[in-house]
């Protein structure tokens, strides 16, 4: 398919769609949140979402955040662009930010529920989220 044929999930050019991801460390875990919507319903997943149109990514990532966990963005650090297209069903772009937060965290929007994991005890995946973890281990050795 190329950019000028429009795609078949919703009638609109084949372009792929960007969003941000939030790595939220302390003490070792890191904040997960359980999916309410497909795809991967119900699969744990970092916080995350679409950059809007006439959005700035770290304008995405505060607001993402603030929605999925109830936390406020302190700082950001981007980790790694990620465009593998098996990544997503939809062939998403990602940006994956290391994010510094406040507050105490809370599910919400598109969060079922949160936990904390240990960064060496995970549970299953959604996307290409265990990758994206493995490099912010790699990077932060």
């Amino acid at each position: 398919m190329n950019n000028s044929t429009p795609c078949p999930m919703c009638g609109l050019f084949a372009n792929r769609g960007v969003t941000i991801d939030a790595l939220i460390v302390r003490d070792n875990a890191i904040l997960l949140i359980k999916r309410g919507k497909e795809p991967f319903l119900d699969s744990w997943a970092i916080p995350g979402g679409h950059i809007e149109w006439d959005e700035d990514a770290n304008h995405a990532v505060n607001k993402e955040v603030l929605e999925e966990t109830g936390l406020t963005v302190t700082s950001t650090k981007l980790l790694n662009v990620y465009t593998n297209p098996q990544r997503d069903p939809k062939q998403k772009i990602t940006l994956a930010y290391i994010v510094d937060t406040q507050g105490e965290p809370k599910a919400g929007d598109d969060a079922k529920e949160f936990q904390w994991f240990d960064l060496n005890s995970l549970p299953e995946l959604a996307f290409d989220h265990k990758l994206i973890i493995e490099d912010y281990i790699k990077s932060s050795v």
